[in-house]
């Protein structure tokens, strides 16, 4: 049997670990690995729920990329660290060093990251979901605007999204999108993409169309199909679509021109991986992944990932 192939928003997950732990969880020397310990406990738990034939820990290369900062130039800007041109996120003091942590404690598994010069991990994921023809794929991730890729052919994608967490994550294919969010579910992923847009995100510095909300923006798109048929009807003097509402969407005609590429993730990004995206069955450099267990103080973690990597094989094999 072959299990699904498992896509991981990195910094999303080692973020939500960061914030879910305090960093009084420290390795022997008095580092800070309340990160690295959340992040690999909570592959463990991924890689014991779905039991995955491949894996990916997709990065961001770039978390601003150029291209979305020229059409839109609020996207992601108040999290830009101080003193910096724009190429710097604001990151916490103690989580910095704990990415080349995870990085190691990954590399040292076994378990493959993926990134894109000059594009973030959402466009990772989106080229990763759109090529895969093979196996029945799960993305993991905390950031809505990921809700776009889900699929049924011609493989089904679905998105774990765990934006509450973990323990409340919720599993998300088109059926669910469409009736979660009331959008057509033949076209849910896109028409996901089309309501961010509208309804703005302020996560992301990203403004929306003013007065228009999601109820408002989800309603549009059921009743005229797309969002190029809701900007169609609002220039149509003959389209039953309420003045005020033509009235809002000719105030944002140079946002809405501009931002869908922002909003929508890029499908054919030139992606590279550290090595083969198949899970392994047991840690690839058991000596390094023994020194990093016992320098970071992440002996339990590093014993459920095994234990994890163990099952999962198991569970292909039976």
């Amino acid at each position: 049997m072959s299990g699904p192939l498992l896509l991981l928003d990195g910094a999303g997950m080692w973020f939500r670990a960061y914030y879910a732990l305090p960093d009084s969880i420290t390795a022997p020397d008095g580092r800070p690995v309340n990160a690295v310990r959340g992040f690999t406990d909570m592959l463990s738990s991924l890689i014991a729920k779905f039991e995955p034939a491949r894996l990916a820990v997709c990065l961001d290369l770039d978390w601003r990329p150029a291209f979305r900062v020229a059409a839109v130039p609020t996207y992601k800007a108040h999290r830009v660290a101080e003193e910096s041109d724009g190429a710097e996120e604001e990151v916490p003091d103690s989580l910095t060093p704990q990415v080349a942590m995870i990085l190691d404690v990954l590399a040292a598994t076994g378990i493959a990251t993926a990134g894109a010069e000059g594009l973030e991990a959402d466009d990772v994921l989106g080229t990763l979901t759109t090529r895969e023809d093979r196996d029945t794929t799960v993305v993991v991730s905390g950031d809505r605007d990921l809700l776009q890729v889900v699929a049924d052919d011609p493989v089904p994608v679905r998105v774990l999204y765990i934006g509450r967490g973990l323990a409340k994550a919720e599993l998300l294919g088109p059926a669910e999108v469409a009736a979660k969010y009331g959008l057509p579910v033949d076209r849910a992923g896109e028409a996901y993409a089309e309501l961010a847009l509208l309804r703005g995100d302020s996560s992301d510095g990203l403004p929306g169309v003013k007065g228009v909300g999601e109820k408002t923006a989800s309603s549009l798109i059921v009743k005229y199909g797309s969002l190029e048929n809701v900007r169609a009807a609002a220039l149509d003097p003959d389209s039953e679509m309420a003045k005020g509402v033509r009235t809002k969407f000719a105030a944002a005609a140079d946002y809405l021109d501009a931002a869908l590429p922002v909003v929508q993730v890029v499908r054919d990004a030139d992606v590279s991986f550290s090595g083969d995206d198949a899970l392994p069955t047991t840690p690839v450099d058991p000596d390094r992944l023994g020194e990093l267990s016992e320098e970071l103080g992440i002996a339990n973690s590093v014993g459920r990932l095994e234990k994890a990597l163990r099952s999962a094989a198991t569970a292909r094999t039976s």
